[in-house]
């Protein structure tokens, strides 16, 4: 299925309108875990991350532990308590590892707090300065959906390997990249009648826009269904899907998310890849699991819902069946995509694997295929 009649051009869409937040990119995700040495190797082992920074006992901080892990520019931060008292520990009990902090990239982490708290949002970290040999970066913070917060970092005066605090760690055990190079998209999961509040959010406090929508009619199955609206910054840097469940005959992925994560939060983090043919098969030869292939039928068809774009596809459909990677198309061109099944014991939080050949759409034309996969997997686990 290709997307019609969407405009993609955010450059247009923002024209004439004041981007008050201007964002450079993700700094970097910090996830909470029960024990981040061991959730540190696995993202090493199985995704090809590279030990990159540390900060702990040996560096002076008594509270937590955290090891940060890099990947071209992907940066991810694995944070765990050290004592029961922490409120790191009420993170986890209630929803198990999982996403925290979405920190953003900005020119001036002041004026970004000052932006978005001045629109409505709650603050989380007032503007504050981490200093050490290195130089000093500004971080500041607001709560956005769930437990989930947005950090704005500023680093332009610091030279250090990560932020202040952190000293770089160094490891005789480093598996080589997979091809990831950096993070696509994030996508959020909100209860019922939530998305659009959450939309409006985005739109008031942060100066997102809505460029993309998908209702349960777009994205259903023979038993579920959900809704989701994309929005993104003005430089599209940043998009953040959101998404909200649909009333249908069984229970959607949506609805399993929020029983087990007990809240809203990040359902899955979208990574790109120049080469997801390669990129996937070092994945699965790491021991990472992916979503069930679809049936024959969808490889049939790949033809046909690529159209034109069959002429510049280079990638062999047999190898992308082998794989059990998707393939759609919009009026840019096409993407591939594949999804990991969840990375821990609660079916929450997930990665998208994603090589874009043009394209700026989010699969659509995979959605019914995916939901189905889905659900197989809810099956077995007895909570479709």
């Amino acid at each position: 299925m290709t997307i019609k009649n969407v405009e993609y051009g955010l450059e247009k869409i923002f024209k004439g309108a004041q981007d008050f937040l201007p964002l450079l990119g993700t700094d970097y995700v910090e996830f909470y875990v029960g024990n981040a040495k061991q959730s540190a190797h696995y993202y090493k082992t199985a995704f090809g991350f590279q030990s990159f920074a540390y900060k702990g006992l040996e560096t002076g901080c008594k509270d937590y532990a955290s090891y940060v892990l890099k990947q071209d520019k992907i940066r991810l931060v694995l944070t765990t308590p050290l004592h029961s008292n922490s409120p790191i520990n009420d993170h986890l009990k209630k929803h198990g590892d999982g996403v925290k902090v979405i920190a953003l990239w900005v020119e001036d982490a002041t004026k970004a707090w000052e932006e978005t708290t001045k629109r409505g949002a709650k603050s989380f970290m007032k503007p504050t300065v981490e200093k050490d040999e290195e130089g000093a970066v500004l971080r500041s913070g607001i709560h956005t959906y769930g437990d989930v917060v947005h950090i704005f970092v500023e680093r332009k005066n610091y030279k250090g390997c990560f932020l202040p605090g952190y000293r770089k760690w160094a490891s005789d055990y480093n598996p080589t990249s997979v091809g990831l190079k950096f993070i696509d998209h994030m996508v959020g999961n909100v209860g019922w009648g939530e998305m659009n509040q959450w939309v409006k959010w985005y739109e008031d406090v942060m100066g997102f826009v809505n460029f993309l929508s998908f209702d349960d009619k777009q994205i259903h199955t023979e038993y579920s269904a959900l809704m989701s609206k994309v929005m993104s910054n003005g430089n599209g840097r940043i998009k953040f899907p959101i998404n909200e469940p649909a009333k249908a005959a069984k229970k959607s992925q949506i609805e399993e998310y929020l029983d087990f994560y007990e809240s809203p939060g990040a359902q899955h983090i979208a990574v790109a890849t120049d080469d997801i043919i390669e990129t996937v098969k070092q994945l699965k030869a790491r021991g990472v699991e992916f979503l069930p292939a679809p049936p024959k039928a969808y490889y049939e068809d790949i033809p046909n819902r690529l159209g034109e774009h069959m002429k510049i596809m280079h990638e062999d459909i047999g190898a992308l069946r082998s794989l059990s990677i998707l393939v759609d198309a919009d009026e840019e061109g096409y993407l591939l995509q594949i999804f990991t099944k969840p990375v821990e014991d609660r079916p929450t939080l997930f990665f998208e694997i994603i090589q874009r050949m043009g394209a700026k759409g989010f699969g659509a034309g995979n959605f019914k295929a995916l939901f189905e996969s889905i659900e197989r997997e809810q099956e077995n686990r007895g909570t479709l």
